[in-house]
């Protein structure tokens, strides 16, 4: 099966593009924030760092310190595709994380975006 180009793109160029989509819905850049660290066990220097270094999406989750145990509880679908069939498990990653960021568009609550 072939590479996903996604993989090798660098996170800080789709970072600005989650924070445009909750914006646009009056999110905040804090709440983007709160949940790629609620996803990642990153904190929020962590996850600056990984902004500036530009590292890709393959390493930006391999660097991840702990994906959260409720991970299993993200289900739905985002861009025609339901995440929690995804096989590739870095595609899936990267899934959840736009599910995530959908669902604070679309308005949700906090505690309910972050399984709580």
């Amino acid at each position: 099966m072939a590479r996903h180009r996604i993989f090798d793109m660098p996170f800080a160029r789709v970072y600005p593009a989650y924070v445009n989509k909750a914006e646009r819905k009056n999110r905040t850049r804090e709440e983007v924030d709160r949940i790629i660290c609620w996803l990642t066990g990153y904190d929020q220097a962590g996850l600056e760092r990984q902004i500036e270094q530009e590292n890709s999406f393959e390493t930006f989750f391999a660097e991840a310190p702990a994906m959260h145990p409720n991970t299993g509880l993200i289900k739905g679908v985002v861009c025609g595709v339901r995440v929690e069939e995804v096989e590739d498990p870095l595609m899936q990653k990267i899934r959840w994380l736009d599910k995530l960021i959908d669902e604070l568009a679309k308005g949700k609550k906090m505690e309910k975006i972050l399984r709580e």
